[in-house]
């Protein structure tokens, strides 16, 4: 039985964000701080991963440790009121989850999921190496400074002046 009316109810879950959540944010203010530029919700990939490097075809799955089952995790775990419902959802949120990562790696995509719990201060340089080791191995070439040859004709400013016939009419 729930603790609450239907009405109060649909209020508590109807604040509960599936995007732009906190951990979501964490992150993405941290990678951007580091340089790198990405996409967000990207919907042309299953399960519309959070952060996407199209790129460099890698997708970030940021996942609560409560809504995805995470296991041995002290924040996750199953609520004593109506136990079933949420063994019943959380298990097909994993199974939807484990689908979604297969169907990404099937299309070539690299998938790393940041759970959480792992979202802390102290922890954000290591994620930080984490998905700068997987976009390096997907191009040699992303963290290596571009040089281009800057010649005479890109630095002219102005063109020669051509002058024209003027014809009587």
């Amino acid at each position: 039985m729930d603790i609450w009316n239907k009405k109060k109810r649909s209020e508590v879950m109807a604040k509960i964000r599936s995007t732009n959540t906190k951990p979501e944010i964490l992150v993405r203010k941290f990678l951007f701080s580091k340089g790198l530029r990405y996409r967000i919700n990207y919907k042309k990939l299953p399960g519309k991963p959070d952060i996407v490097f199209p790129k460099y075809k890698t997708a970030i799955f940021i996942n609560g440790c409560f809504w995805h089952g995470h296991e041995n995790c002290n924040i996750s775990h199953i609520p004593k009121t109506n136990s079933t419902f949420w063994k019943n959802k959380i298990e097909k949120n994993k199974i939807r989850d484990y689908n979604n990562i297969q169907d990404n790696l099937l299309l070539g995509w690299s998938v790393i999921i940041i759970w959480e719990c792992e979202i802390k201060p102290q922890n954000l340089e290591k994620l930080y190496n984490k998905v700068k080791e997987v976009l390096d191995s997907k191009n040699n070439s992303f963290f290596k400074i571009k040089l281009y040859d800057v010649s005479e004709n890109v630095l002219k400013i102005k063109e020669d002046i051509i002058e024209y016939k003027k014809i009587k009419q």
